[in-house]
């Protein structure tokens, strides 16, 4: 069922719209547990800023199903071997029924049907962001999931079909902003400046990457940390474990060799021996790596306030920096441009002033 115009729907649709909600109309199919399959009206309406043009759009787009979903850490592996790139994303987010860890591939479907978000990578939640990554990669697979417990997902991109920056062990330099916020000012588009844009955006969000075998290490470390909130108190015995604590329970570096497999993760048992003798160390967190040497921020700016009292919502602010960089996105194409950072917007007394800094690709 597809939505018309208000001025020209049919009477039975507003019918419905008053009875049931608006919401109805954009579904064409309920799948249960809050997800839904998007009628294809709805989800053009949701298009995205841009398409899967690169492997560094993957790592965006599954952080941000990572965040919406409501983890609070994100632990990503990446390697690769020849020209594949492989790559495991585990979090500690709501989950996927296992009933429906196939249906979130196909087109359209969401569990985002009136929680739709936009922020400065664009629009999400139009049920396109999973199945534009599946065209576009060898493999993918979720191979952890259910209700409450988190999800990790497996993929292989082929980079001679799909591309990537050649760097992609350089991190970025961060400093200050005029307005006293960490950003990155140098460094690569790859993949780890995509991580580290994203982790400085999201400070409260916990981001780990490295190695398969750091990651591993890290969610031992983590799961130790974290393991005893999840002990039932009345019999002693150990609830159904997230994910992501999974690790810490192994007995054994056989055990961790398994689980480690089981969440995506390529370690061997001489690997899992070497990190339950401590000898690969855990991972810190990407936001506190990156600013732990900045000077303390001075001040606390708003930058949505003029110092006569004008005062524009932070939506406003958001939706005029995503036109900007719209705009700025044709110009970039024609001189081979690339945006530093996201557009930066603020206001004093009669001025307001956009921020946007570039580099040359070629």
């Amino acid at each position: 069922m597809t939505t018309q115009n208000n001025s020209e729907r049919d009477p039975i649709l507003d019918l419905v719209a008053r009875v049931a909600g608006d919401e109805v109309l954009q579904v064409e199919e309920d799948l249960g547990a809050g997800f839904v399959r998007l009628n294809t009206a709805e989800a053009e309406r949701r298009q995205a800023k841009h398409d899967i043009r690169k492997v560094e759009d993957i790592i965006i787009e599954m952080m941000r199903n990572s965040r919406d979903a409501g983890a609070r850490h994100i632990f990503i592996a990446s390697t690769k071997i020849d020209k594949l790139r492989l790559l495991s994303v585990i979090d500690d987010g709501e989950g996927v029924p296992e009933r429906l860890a196939d249906r979130i591939f196909e087109a359209r479907v969401t569990s985002k049907l009136t929680s739709i978000l936009e922020d400065e990578w664009g629009v999400h939640g139009r049920g396109m962001a999973l199945y534009s990554i599946t065209q576009n990669t060898q493999k993918m697979t979720l191979v952890a999931s259910g209700t409450g417990l988190g999800a990790a997902f497996a993929l292989e991109v082929d980079t001679d079909t799909l591309g990537e920056r050649a760097d992609q062990s350089t991190w970025p330099k961060v400093d200050r902003d005029e307005e006293g916020q960490p950003q990155c000012t140098t460094g690569p588009k790859n993949l780890l400046r995509h991580i580290a844009e994203f982790a400085l955006a999201h400070p409260k969000l916990k981001i780990y990457v490295g190695s398969p075998n750091e990651i591993l290490a890290t969610l031992v470390a983590h799961g130790q940390q974290r393991l005893a909130v999840h002990q039932d108190g009345a019999t002693g015995e150990l609830a159904a474990l997230p994910h992501c604590l999974r690790p810490a329970d192994a007995h054994d570096p056989a055990s961790l060799a398994v689980c480690a497999q089981s969440l995506g993760l390529d370690v061997s048992t001489r690997s899992a021996y070497r990190i339950e003798n401590e000898e690969i160390a855990p991972l810190e967190d990407v936001y506190s790596a990156l600013t732990k040497t900045l000077q303390p921020q001075r001040t606390n700016i708003d930058l949505a306030q003029d110092q006569r009292g004008l005062k524009i919502e932070q939506q406003d602010l958001s939706e005029f920096a995503c036109e900007v960089e719209k705009a700025f996105d044709a110009l970039a194409e024609k001189y081979y441009l690339s945006c530093h950072s996201n557009p930066k917007v603020s206001v004093k007394k009669n001025t307001l002033t956009i921020r946007l800094e570039f580099e040359k690709e070629y």
